[in-house]
């Protein structure tokens, strides 16, 4: 999904994605890895949450991974805040550092899911703040630690560890971090 954002959505795309025949629903994701389309990201992330086939649910995950349109930013991050889609925060959250888009204005949101989450999905947010670029406020600054810090005092072992890396890691955030080069 790499092009322009302001194209409709098609019903019979839709329907196409929603097919019980795994292979026309693969079909019609392949379609829109190349003609980009992020008003259907609401629509993939449903089928995610729904599909009974591995195969579909794979290649939406990979879409996700793949996206390089900042317009898709807050369509998945409504999905992550959704409860609805609770089973699938972890492909979610996951896609937000491998498409390697500029998360940074929801870093408060992501240090949450490294507080309330699993290991695992902790671990994805881990991974999505440590690869933010820019620059942080020292409010928020402030604030995020005065969160990790009273985390740490009732979590595991393991999140420790990565609640600790993140107190280390938001004072170089306040300062400014550059892009990674990939």
């Amino acid at each position: 999904m790499t092009k322009e954002t302001s194209k409709k959505i098609s019903i019979r795309t839709i329907e196409r994605l929603n097919s019980d025949n795994t292979d026309t629903a693969v079909h019609a994701i392949a379609e829109l890895k190349e003609k980009g389309n992020v008003n259907y990201i609401p629509v993939l992330v449903e089928l995610l949450h729904t599909s009974n086939s591995p195969e579909v649910k794979s290649q939406v995950r990979m879409l996700f991974a793949e996206i390089k349109q900042s317009d898709a930013i807050p369509l998945l991050i409504q999905a992550i805040e959704n409860k609805k889609y609770a089973n699938e925060l972890q492909p979610l959250v996951s896609a937000c550092w491998e498409n390697g888009l500029d998360y940074s204005m929801h870093l408060s949101l992501f240090i949450d899911l490294v507080i309330d989450q699993e290991l695992l999905i902790a671990f994805e947010a881990y991974t999505v703040i440590t690869n933010m670029s820019g620059r942080i406020s020292k409010e928020i600054l402030e604030k995020e630690s005065r969160k990790l810090k009273e985390a740490m005092l009732q979590t595991t072992e393991q999140k420790k560890e990565l609640m600790h890396d993140l107190l280390h890691f938001l004072p170089a955030f306040e300062r400014g971090i550059e892009p990674q080069a990939y």
